[in-house]
């Protein structure tokens, strides 16, 4: 059963910073330096008191990276914090968690989103298995028992490739798009007032200017012989934040605020051997739940992990492929695992409600692949 409309929680603002590569500018930046002056800049502008602050994050420093950063923002010692995990849809799952609170018997201001420092996530070891034996370094987490396969991500990225047809000069010519919407918008400005600048980093490192697909087509396959999915072709492995300033549908009437007011949010599960296709299944779900017309959605943003991966699902879902990420997606900007899905709904609101590009775009629509065969789907709308 979906939200009734008068308890459907609104986001009313949206901040992240720039989003580095991994080893790059932001590499001596931790979760609380990423995470901590994009909860404060929302805590400032915040109509009221944050109730409470719930963030996505992976393998990172463990206990409760939303505490330590809440405290560090300068938020009263009383706000409570949680830290969840659903792998890349962390970000999202977070914001999932505020919204169903907030729909419910909770009231007031929430803070959601994610974070994602790969440059200084620690390191970790298996432990030996035989008392002669070296430890073994942690390299990835299980998705899947072993029974099911357990694919890395790109190697199943280039089975979906091979079994749902995308080719790769198709996936080639998806990067290099991505990456020209990306410069194109930074260009003029289409990202800045929804940014925290840090002392390291006041842009997002990734996109290239220079990326064509004849550059493109040199790039060997990443993961195996024959496959498709290149270095190029895929996002990166990247740094950073995002969260949202969100509040239950009575207090934004009675504050008169105005945002994104969140019709439905959605999570499903599928193979788990091909985890890249949970968009599809998350989206189908949702539209099940909703009934709304794809057709109708104003800003799609499927999240770019790989562009077989995203292709494969546009396909399945008959839409477009020049309708997602209208801006730059994740193959340009970047995919900081945790932060990704709250990166998504920041996009969105700076396309619907901060700065429109069409001046009727009402819906939007946010999906996340997660390791493990799931999916996370967000449909939210302008008012």
């Amino acid at each position: 059963m979906m939200i009734p409309v008068e308890r459907r929680p609104v986001i009313v603002d949206a901040l992240r910073t720039p989003i580095g590569t991994s080893g790059g500018a932001l590499r001596d930046v931790d979760v609380t330096g990423l995470l901590a002056p994009v909860l404060a800049e929302l805590a400032r502008h915040s109509p009221g008191p944050i109730g409470e602050v719930s963030i996505g994050n992976v393998r990172g420093p463990g206990g409760n990276p939303a505490r330590v950063a809440a405290l560090a923002a300068g938020l009263p010692v009383d706000v409570p914090a949680i830290t969840v995990d659903r792998q890349c849809g962390s970000g999202l799952a977070a914001l999932e968690h505020s919204v169903a609170m907030l729909s419910g018997l909770h009231e007031g201001f929430h803070i959601a989103g994610g974070v994602q420092s790969a440059s200084t996530q620690p390191w970790t070891f298996w432990p030996p298995t035989a008392p002669d034996a070296e430890p073994v370094r942690y390299e990835r987490a299980p998705f899947t028992p072993a029974s099911f396969g357990d694919p890395d991500m790109g190697v199943a990225a280039d089975l979906v490739a091979a079994e749902c047809g995308i080719t790769r000069e198709r996936q080639d010519a998806y990067a290099v798009r991505s990456h020209q919407r990306a410069v194109a918008s930074q260009a003029v400005g289409l990202f800045d007032d929804e940014l925290v600048a840090l002392p390291a980093l006041d842009h997002d490192e990734r996109p290239r200017a220079g990326f064509t697909v004849e550059r493109l087509a040199r790039f060997r396959p990443a993961f195996g012989p024959g496959g498709t999915c290149t270095a190029a072709n895929c996002c990166g492995v990247n740094d950073g934040a995002a969260a949202l300033l969100l509040c239950d549908g009575a207090t934004a009437q009675r504050h008169g605020l105005h945002g994104l007011r969140v019709i439905d949010v959605v999570t499903a599960a599928g193979r788990p051997d091909r985890p890249g296709l949970g968009i599809t299944a998350a989206v189908g779900k949702l539209v099940e739940r909703t009934g709304v017309n794809l057709a109708s959605i104003d800003v799609i943003d499927f999240n770019e992990a790989f562009a077989a991966q995203v292709l494969a699902c546009l396909d399945q879902l008959r839409i477009d492929e020049e309708r997602n990420c209208p801006q730059g997606g994740a193959i340009a900007l970047g995919h900081p695992w945790a932060a990704s899905g709250a990166v998504q709904l920041v996009r969105l609101f700076t396309q619907l409600v901060r700065s429109p590009q069409q001046p009727d775009a009402r819906l939007g629509l946010a999906g996340i692949a997660i390791g493990g065969g799931q999916g996370t789907a967000m449909l939210v709308e302008a008012i």
